[in-house]
């Protein structure tokens, strides 16, 4: 196995800690705005979109602390759209859920072949997050 850079580890997992913080704050919004006959299905997923990402983030948390590193208290920049039509918001939310996709597979080429447990960990959240994007891309068919 290689040895496993910890302080460039660190750094990622900050990065996806502050971004799933974002995550929180996004989806938490989002569910507010929702307005019409989808709204009850629609904010209940946002909900648990944001409880989702509260625990990415303290997951990540974890392993920086495990890797002696210092979590960070600042959260992603979140861009404020003012477009709140339902097709809007799950437009969004795929376009987060495939930046997040982009920083696991980022967390990926430094832990791969370097630490099984961090491997492991990272392939999960991989694929969690392939599974949103599927989700919102099927959610988002009807608007076609």
């Amino acid at each position: 196995m290689k040895e496993l850079n910890t302080k460039e580890v660190c750094e990622i997992l900050n990065e996806i800690m502050e971004y799933e913080l974002g995550g929180v704050v996004r989806y938490t919004h989002s569910s507010l705005m929702i307005t019409g006959p989808y709204r009850i299905p629609i904010v209940a997923f946002l909900k648990e979109q944001a409880a989702e990402s509260l625990l990415h983030a303290q997951q990540a948390g974890e392993l920086l602390v495990g890797l002696d590193g210092h979590p960070s208290q600042r959260i992603a920049k979140i861009e404020e759209t003012h477009r709140h039509s339902i097709k809007d918001i799950l437009e969004e939310s795929l376009e987060h859920e495939l930046h997040a996709l982009s920083l696991y597979k980022k967390l990926l080429k430094k832990v791969e072949n370097r630490s099984v447990y961090l491997e492991e960990y990272t392939r999960g959240k991989i694929g969690e997050e392939e599974q949103h994007s599927l989700e919102l891309k099927a959610m988002l068919k009807d608007f076609g």
